[in-house]
């Protein structure tokens, strides 16, 4: 089952070169969860064939043009493509009058319905839920309300091992609750160990994205252990004077970030357009940090059991 990471845009403010505006996609079990819809989202899903019919929530961190700007041309898309399947969007206060407002004839808005979520960005909170996963809001800094997401496998079902069904003739309906861990009891009342019966399922995986925001030990926490960490590294840390400016971070803190959080695996990207190479972010976070990768457009991390 799928827990697999595409990065769509990676560049911070505006496009540059080959790095496109915020956006990623997160495939868990085939589901699609859209992070962010910079400039240019439903160019880079048709570029890296991403499937967007698939995606029913997306969810948004903040409102700074270079995290939404795609965000109207994919709704406009998604009904030209005659979707009637709701839409669930999630982000900090103000986003549903931006986009009422660039449809305000509604026999020409989006012809499917979309639910709203407005999000506190100063806690946080359960903001989805299904049978696969959970996903909580994570309060950023940035000067405006901010989000991260925290995106976290439940806990899947034992396995069962195929030859003791076949030797103990378990009827199908009694497999469940073994999966679940109970021990199972034959016709002649002999119980069956299900340690007998399963073997152990995989970790949960999990997934934290933040950006944009400054250095905030506060997230430690939230983010400890998770397997995989987007922390957005918009400078080098020697122009730590404009990420503090700007209320962004360097690579350097991204990854002392990581280090303390204890995370599997480190990503950096949203980068300013004053940087054309990223060799030096790479290897600025890594001597903090050794398991960092450089988040590029088109650029894929799967976090396989």
């Amino acid at each position: 089952m799928k827990f697999k990471l595409s990065i769509l845009g990676s560049s911070g403010a505006m496009p540059f070169k080959d790095r496109y505006p915020t956006a990623q996609v997160l495939n868990v079990h085939e589901q699609l969860f859209l992070l962010d819809s910079g400039e240019g989202t439903q160019m880079r899903m048709s570029k890296f064939r991403v499937k967007r019919g698939k995606i029913n929530h997306i969810f948004i961190t903040h409102l700074h043009g270079d995290h939404i700007f795609g965000l109207p041309g994919l709704l406009t898309s998604f009904g030209m493509n005659y979707r009637t399947e709701a839409l669930h969007i999630y982000s900090p206060p103000g986003l549903q009058q931006m986009i009422d407002g660039l449809f305000p004839d509604a026999d020409k808005g989006p012809p499917f319905e979309i639910h709203y979520h407005e999000l506190d960005t100063n806690a946080q909170e359960l903001v989805f839920e299904n049978k696969i996963l959970t996903v909580h809001s994570i309060p950023l800094y940035h000067g405006i309300p901010c989000n991260g997401y925290l995106f976290q496998e439940k806990k899947l079902s034992r396995k069962m091992i195929r030859e003791k069904i076949e030797e103990y003739s378990i009827p199908f309906p009694d497999i469940p609750s073994i999966k679940d861990g109970a021990d199972w009891t034959d016709i002649d009342g002999n119980i069956i160990p299900n340690d007998e019966l399963t073997t152990p399922a995989a970790e949960p995986r999990s997934y934290a994205f933040c950006t944009d925001t400054a250095y905030n030990e506060n997230l430690i926490p939230i983010i400890e252990g998770v397997d995989l960490l987007y922390h957005e590294a918009t400078f080098l840390h020697e122009d730590l004077d404009k990420a503090i400016k700007t209320n962004h971070t360097t690579a350097l803190q991204a990854a002392t970030l990581a280090k303390k959080a204890k995370v599997g695996k480190l990503i950096i990207g949203h980068y300013s357009a004053r940087y054309e190479e990223l060799d030096a972010h790479l290897a600025e976070a890594r001597k903090v940090f050794p398991d960092t990768y450089l988040a590029y457009d088109g650029a894929v991390f799967e976090i396989a059991h």
